[in-house]
């Protein structure tokens, strides 16, 4: 009995953990960037786009496809590297917890 007593106040505990984590990474920007920084994006911690820089050199009427694909590939390197830290931040606080593998935190 006393072990799940124990084990009910670790779950409380990771559980708070977890929601000052949540919002850490709500709050959390990374910038990608692509084509030497000639475009970078500004990404929140749930991957969602929040501004787009672009390069004047790259405002050329034949380049539009260059420059589509510049702007996918660096949402793409922000996306990452945000998925990273969160990752990161996640295993720091699961440390020692049999999560499943896959098993991607926060939900």
């Amino acid at each position: 009995m006393r072990d799940i007593m124990g084990m009910m106040g670790k779950v409380k505990e990771m559980q708070a953990k977890m929601e000052k984590l949540q919002v850490e990474i709500a709050l959390l920007e990374v910038d990608g960037t692509s084509g030497g920084g000639l475009v970078t994006v500004r990404l929140d911690g749930k991957g969602a786009l929040k501004s787009i820089k672009i390069d004047p050199s790259l405002f050329k009427e034949d380049d539009v496809e260059i420059l589509e694909d510049l702007i996918v590939a660096a949402h793409k390197d922000g996306k990452d590297k945000a998925e990273a830290i969160t990752a990161e931040k996640t295993r720091e606080l699961t440390a020692g917890l049999p999560i499943p593998p896959g098993m991607k935190l926060p939900f």
